[in-house]
């Protein structure tokens, strides 16, 4: 195994998006999280790579998943990670963003790990701390750890990520992870369709790097891999179709649609799942499956973008 001096340096301080990273700086990534995978399959997963330094994780959104990944991630590393409260925080009491990234800054903290409802959130406070800053999801814009996840797994299914082709399937308007998986995706050179209703389709998704499909059939036809977006009922996503139950009948997933893919097709959702939504339960826990190794793959991947960003490698002036 490589030791981290042995990696290239991931010259960027701060992860807010996969918009603007180019090829090599996603191979690192990705190379970096298969080896945190072999750590994190170890009986003693403990490294002192981030020892003394601390990570404070600033949730705005609920996340139990992603939230647990990151702390995971960070205690993994040896850093001293604290979640911060927001429920019961000063942001109850009127305090607003920058107030509180100024306060946190205060605490000297070496990497923020945030999730907020508000695009541009991520951005915003980058530019108002000294450390280095993951964006864990904002609004409707980018979820950059998730793409990368994603993308580790099918990388180690696949050996490959271009040339492939990738469905995108169901609620892509709302999506974050369907915006950073195109920008990665395409960046990578696989061939991406975005398979939807119109009315939960984003306008420009030509410009973004995906073809549209309306009908499933056509959508996952001959598909490397199908990935299966949550419907996302909290975002008003129900209005835009007829029913849940019209939604499963035209974009559910099931044994019978998934036989338009490859026979190999592997099938991802980020999860939480909404079983008999947009997924079957006997297609989610199914033989292509690969959903659960994509939890897995997420606590390496966010090892491997802590490591990055704190390299001690780094100039003291990194982009």
């Amino acid at each position: 195994m490589d030791s981290p001096q042995d990696l290239p340096i991931f010259a960027r301080r701060h992860l807010l998006g996969m918009a603007g990273l180019n090829y090599p700086d996603i191979e690192t990534l990705l190379d970096r999280a298969d080896r945190a995978v072999d750590v994190s399959r170890q009986r003693d997963k403990k490294r002192a790579t981030l020892r003394g330094l601390t990570q404070i994780n600033l949730f705005f959104e609920a996340s139990t998943r992603t939230q647990a990944s990151f702390e995971l991630a960070g205690k993994r590393l040896g850093a001293d990670v604290m979640n911060m409260a927001v429920a019961s925080s000063s942001v109850k009491k009127g305090e607003t963003l920058i107030d509180t990234a100024m306060t946190l800054n205060a605490m000297h903290p070496d990497i923020l790990v945030i999730r907020h409802g508000a695009a541009g959130a991520a951005a915003l406070l980058a530019r108002k701390v000294a450390c280095s800053v993951i964006n864990a999801g904002d609004g409707a814009h980018e979820h950059p750890t998730q793409a990368l996840l994603d993308a580790l797994t099918i990388r180690r299914h696949k050996g490959r990520l271009d040339g492939l082709t990738v469905a995108i399937c169901g609620d892509i308007l709302h999506s974050r992870v369907a915006r950073s998986n195109i920008i990665l995706l395409n960046t990578m050179g696989a061939r991406v369709r975005a398979v939807g209703p119109s009315t939960l389709m984003p306008v420009g998704i030509a410009e973004m790097g995906a073809e549209h499909h309306v009908r499933m059939a056509d959508g996952i036809r001959d598909a490397d891999v199908v990935m299966m977006l949550r419907l996302q009922r909290e975002r008003k996503a129900g209005a835009f179709v007829p029913s849940v139950r019209e939604y499963f009948r035209h974009y559910g997933l099931d044994a019978p649609t998934l036989a338009h893919a490859r026979p190999d097709c592997l099938v991802m959702h980020p999860g939480p799942m909404n079983r008999g939504v947009e997924i079957a339960s006997e297609i989610a826990d199914g033989p292509q499956s690969v959903i659960e190794e994509q939890v897995e793959m997420g606590v390496a991947v966010r090892m491997a973008v802590m490591e990055a960003l704190l390299d001690p490698r780094k100039p003291e002036t990194p982009t």
